[in-house]
């Protein structure tokens, strides 16, 4: 996503600063309008660079640690990073190995930086960090890859999920059944067992180039943890199926990425196209939904990327095709719409990719590929 192209979707659309109701979804008479969440927000700023010491650049994933354990601090935000430091700034994507911490204060370090060559178990073709990131309880790092060997889309491989413990040290890794270019995730744990759920956009998407294809999927990954082992996986659903996807010269691959868990149901931003689609009963069900229930489609969603969930429930998309940060209501009412990147011709194209919420849901942590830093609107 560093490299600046109109050619990843549509035109950037016209930036406003609020979207008013459509008519289908008005409030009823004399009810109070909530108001969006993005309202209170007006201000970007910088809080730090993400580039660790070996130059890895374009920071994806996002996840704003809950609790303090090992060498993670609670409210900071883990970063990974998807390139590495070749031809800056843009770096050979599908080849970042590197995990950056960073402080609300904007004091950084490096989590981890992982040898490709030293891994406890398989992940096909190597290490390219993606989006895919979450921690679960006691400090356990699962991180997506989808590497490449020479930065192109000619040469992705299935990859894997990286398990780290507290420290930053893989202690695992889970590949096959399903994984094959894990792209986002967000996660749920109660007690021992957790569930991740993860996008997958490299099903044909090599062999079909350029040209759509429809098979991108969703997994419920079942894990499970005893003591200071590392989770082992017991169940893997498929519960999504049939979402788009393509390979780009720009991107390396289209396909759906941002998810979100509200209420039992799994929110897919659908990027190839512009749209989220809803998947219910997405702990329990034991078969695909495809691609799911559409929520809301075009307006101001141009190539939806990482998502974040309030806790009233709306949806909070970054876009590809601009720099624009979108709140869609459960309704799929597009309640607020801001610019939070002008850089770049289109403005602010290719500039965004993960985001989170600070602890107190009050600011928005989201990465800025332009520049290569962690940026907060608040």
């Amino acid at each position: 996503m560093r490299v600046r192209s109109s050619a990843l979707l549509s035109t950037a659309v016209s930036v406003v600063l609020t979207v008013g109701l459509t008519a289908a979804a008005a409030t009823p008479a004399g009810a109070a309008e909530p108001r969006p969440f993005l309202d209170r927000l007006d201000t970007v700023s910088l809080v730090a660079s993400t580039v660790p010491e070996n130059g890895d650049v374009n920071p994806y994933g996002v996840f704003t640690v809950r609790e303090s354990v090992g060498d993670l601090h609670r409210g900071d935000v883990l970063i990974s990073n998807f390139n590495n430091s070749a031809n800056p700034p843009a770096g050979e994507q599908g080849t970042g190995t590197t995990l950056v911490q960073v402080a609300p204060d904007g004091t950084r370090t490096t989590f981890a930086t992982i040898d490709p060559n030293n891994l406890p178990g398989p992940c096909p073709g190597g290490l390219g960090l993606t989006t895919a990131l979450t921690v679960l309880p006691g400090g356990w790092v699962v991180v997506g890859s989808l590497p490449t060997s020479d930065g192109t889309s000619a040469t992705a491989q299935a990859g894997c999920l990286l398990v780290l413990d507290k420290h930053g040290t893989v202690r695992e890794t889970i590949a096959g059944d399903g994984i094959n270019g894990p792209w986002d995730m967000t996660a749920v744990s109660t007690g021992g067992r957790s569930e991740l759920f993860v996008t997958n956009v490299l099903n044909d998407t090599v062999a079909g180039g350029a040209a759509q294809v429809d098979e991108g999927t969703v997994l419920r990954i079942t894990l499970t943890t005893e003591g200071d082992r590392p989770p082992t996986r017991t169940a893997t659903t498929v519960i999504g199926s049939g979402f788009a996807e393509r390979t780009d010269p720009a991107a390396l691959v289209v396909g759906p990425t941002g998810v979100g868990l509200h209420d039992g149901t799994l929110y897919v931003a659908d990027t190839a196209l512009s749209r989220i689609t809803a998947i219910p009963d997405a702990l329990t069900r034991e078969s695909s939904a495809g691609t799911g229930r559409v929520v809301t489609s075009g307006g101001n969603l141009n190539a939806p990327l990482g998502m974040a969930i309030t806790p009233r429930g709306d949806i909070l998309t970054v876009n590809g095709g601009d720099g624009n940060i979108v709140e869609t209501d459960r309704a799929g009412r597009q309640v607020a719409v801001k610019t939070i990147n002008n850089e770049g011709t289109p403005p602010g194209a290719g500039a965004l990719f993960g985001l989170d919420l600070n602890l107190d849901h009050e600011a928005v942590y989201f990465v800025n590929d332009a520049d290569n830093v962690l940026d907060v609107l608040h």
